[in-house]
């Protein structure tokens, strides 16, 4: 990736977290998308915790549309264990489409409203 794209996406993530805050009740759903993996966190910005983290390695899933699918709904099943069903969303200054549409709308069947 090309230095301007990285910095692109940068700014757009502050821009993104200035307004995105979570809480020990609504944690806030971070994803990171690298070439080899997404991984997933639900983050208490209060304390500065993650409470729930997962990796498309751990969901044993492809680094696909499919493999992000696989992700939300394992990320979803470990929130609910956690007893946590609200979050505030934050795709981290990817377009939300693609991985990342699919990731949140998984997530969403899984029983998470955002």
């Amino acid at each position: 990736m090309s230095d301007l794209k990285i910095q692109r996406r940068q700014a757009r993530r502050r821009r993104i977290r200035a307004r995105v805050t979570g809480t020990a009740t609504r944690p806030r759903l971070s994803i990171f998308r690298s070439l080899t993996r997404i991984s997933v966190q639900l983050i208490d910005d209060t304390v500065g915790r993650t409470l729930v983290a997962a990796t498309t390695k751990e969901a044993k899933a492809p680094l696909s549309v499919e493999g992000a699918k696989k992700l939300g709904a394992l990320v979803a099943k470990k929130a609910k264990e956690a007893k946590i069903t609200t979050i505030v969303f934050d795709r981290g200054g990817y377009k939300y489409h693609g991985r990342i549409k699919a990731l949140a709308e998984a997530a969403r069947e899984g029983g998470l409203t955002f």
